[in-house]
């Protein structure tokens, strides 16, 4: 197979394109910087893998809520306009998006079915896999993948919170009582191969056993043998990041009904496993 990926130089994109080579597939990279010109490095692939978005876990000032924007709905749309100018055309389209899709909540539980909701985070992934699903006009298969928070010792939140938590200043943020939904860096990978090998429409790329903040913390405290008593205040948390900040303040729990009824087996679906072998891997590198 031959496969496009869009934002190959971010950290799920690194495990992606290295997924894809082990296995045996060709790797095109390409970026929507200039999407004609994505458009056309597209052009014998069979399948495109969209990665591409400025960073959410920042400020949201109004600048950066226009890149967020742009760079999850604008530049898709202009790549897709070109890609209906090229042949041969990919067959498939596997776009990112997030479990922000869903909102925040202490309470409730979401699956693939559960609607959007109206927060500027939930429309951006609203938008954005709508975008995608104007792939389907051009004949393409469309999967969008709702990303929780990837877990991985080389980008991403885990590699930030590892210095902190090593030096002993780890501790649950807030009440600890909001929802996290992970996944290991493996196992999303595995879901974007899920896809790309014949899985349509919108997959949970989440581990099937959610935990809260006080649970992860206290995980990893033990997977790294260190203590978790520094409290982080939520406040502080809002002073850093401002609306931003809802995304670890409050959470989502999120369980990928479909992701495991289309027949994906999560490598690890329990955070203590995970962790551990993540601890292990960055012990060892």
């Amino acid at each position: 197979m031959r496969v496009t990926i869009l934002g190959a130089s971010g950290f799920v994109g690194h495990h992606l394109a290295a997924a894809l080579r082990a296995r045996g597939d060709e790797v095109v990279t390409a970026s929507l910087r200039d999407p004609a010109a994505a458009a056309t490095t597209s052009a014998g692939s069979d399948a495109v893998v969209n990665l591409a978005g400025a960073p959410v876990s920042q400020r949201w000032t109004k600048a950066h809520r226009r890149e967020i924007a742009r760079t999850r709905i604008d530049l898709p749309r202009a790549y897709l306009a070109a890609l209906a100018n090229v042949a041969p055309r990919p067959r498939a389209y596997v776009s990112a998006s997030a479990v922000g899709y869903y909102g925040t909540s202490r309470s409730a539980t979401f699956t693939e079915t559960s609607p959007a909701a109206g927060d500027f985070l939930a429309r951006v992934c609203a938008d954005w896999e709508a975008t995608a699903d104007g792939a389907a006009a051009l004949g393409l298969r469309v999967a969008k993948i709702r990303t929780g928070l990837a877990l991985g010792t080389d980008g991403g939140a885990l590699a930030k919170l590892l210095p902190l938590f090593r030096a002993g200043l780890g501790g649950v943020i807030g009440d600890g009582a909001q929802w996290c939904s992970w996944i290991h860096v493996d196992d999303l990978v595995g879901i974007y191969l899920h896809a790309l090998d014949g899985v349509a429409g919108v997959l949970d790329a989440t581990a099937p056993n959610p935990v809260v903040n006080r649970t992860f913390t206290r995980a990893l405290g033990r997977a790294l043998g260190r203590p978790t008593l520094v409290p982080v205040p939520a406040f502080a948390v809002g002073l850093l990041l401002g609306e931003a900040a809802v995304i670890v303040t409050e959470g989502q729990r999120v369980l990928p009904e479909r992701t495991l009824a289309t027949g994906y087996a999560f490598r690890y679906p329990g955070l203590d496993g995970a962790l551990r072998a993540l601890v292990n891997q960055a012990s060892h590198t």
